[in-house]
């Protein structure tokens, strides 16, 4: 077996169908499987697609387990020498995930990406650079994430992640909506961290691949991804994308980033971005108050979200004591 497409379905089993139909109407030429791992979506969601794709191996999980430990049962049954977790909410085009793979299996590199587009065509980020201490993640930040991005365009700072290109370009870590990788990289890196729900496993497990090689994307290869669409399932949003940080979606991004802050920079940057995530609470409300007076909008417009903001910050220090101790716990906000 060449290669072992991974999908985890979490009530998404409409979604799951449209990515198999451009899997197998595409891909002809490699031996493939396909495993679809369920997060207990009730029988329904087997049905529906074990009834068109009768070849794919089905997993049943007992629960929701989230992306890391639904994938690693998934690749603890795949026969294939390269893995490819694929998002159900992905469109393989102009077979993209064939292609990606003849050109990887012929690559140095241990992981690899491809270009990800919105339904429209516009450029997704796909591959990203680790920042000293991972100051990535105060970019999210509404006023001091600005303050940052203003400094970084004052000093000529290198972006933090690749928007678009047409070109193989080696990065630190992958979009994990479409992240393939070599078997022989997992024995010497190990599965994905099962501390984790959903969010940031991803980079912390490039992160340990890159320990024993390279990550690349290969941006002449194009997967439509509907960002957004199979997490918004699980957390009941029509949020897209990452930086939204006042909803339940919210404080799970930002809990498992700081999960993975720890366990890749130490405990001194964890406590630093920290402290600054929680100094953006009175920031927000001082600034947003001046903004609106300025801008003469309503002088509480935005305030509610603040509020969210902040009340996910006090919830994110509760678990402050298990991050620290670096005990296994499973992160999940569900």
């Amino acid at each position: 077996m060449q290669l072992s497409i991974i999908i985890v379905n979490y009530k998404t089993p409409q979604l799951v169908v449209d990515c198999l139909r451009t899997v197998f109407e595409q891909t002809k030429t490699i031996e493939f499987e396909v495993i679809v791992v369920d997060n207990a979506s009730g029988n329904h969601n087997r049905d529906m697609i074990i009834t068109e794709f009768p070849s794919v191996k089905w997993i049943e999980m007992d629960y929701n387990a989230g992306f890391a430990r639904a994938n690693n049962e998934g690749i603890r049954k795949a026969s294939g020498n390269v893995i490819l977790l694929l998002n159900s909410d992905t469109l393989n085009e102009n077979n993209a995930i064939e292609n990606c793979y003849l050109d990887f299996s012929k690559d140095e590199c241990l992981a690899c990406g491809v270009q990800l587009l919105n339904p429209d065509r516009t450029p997704q980020i796909s591959g990203n650079y680790f920042m000293t201490g991972g100051l990535n993640n105060l970019l999210s930040l509404t006023y001091i994430g600005k303050l940052i991005k203003g400094i970084g365009h004052l000093f000529n700072i290198k972006k933090p992640n690749i928007s678009e290109t047409n070109l193989r370009v080696e990065v630190d870590w992958i979009n994990g909506a479409f992240l393939m990788v070599k078997k022989n990289a997992i024995s010497q890196a190990g599965l994905l961290d099962e501390d984790f729900f959903l969010y940031a496993e991803e980079a912390e497990w490039c992160g340990r691949i890159r320990r024993y090689g390279k990550c690349c994307i290969y941006g002449r290869h194009h997967v439509i991804h509907l960002q957004g669409e199979s997490a918004g399932s699980a957390f009941s949003t029509s949020e897209k994308g990452y930086k939204t940080l006042h909803d339940r979606k919210g404080l799970q991004i930002m809990l498992s980033n700081f999960v993975r802050l720890k366990k890749q920079f130490g405990t001194g940057w964890f406590f630093l971005q920290l402290l600054l995530y929680t100094a953006e609470v009175p920031v927000f409300f001082i600034l947003r108050f001046f903004e609106n007076i300025i801008r003469l909008r309503n002088l509480f417009n935005g305030f509610r979200d603040g509020s969210g903001y902040a009340a996910n910050i006090f919830r994110l220090w509760k678990y402050v004591p298990h991050i620290v101790s670096g005990k296994p716990f499973f992160y999940k906000v569900l």
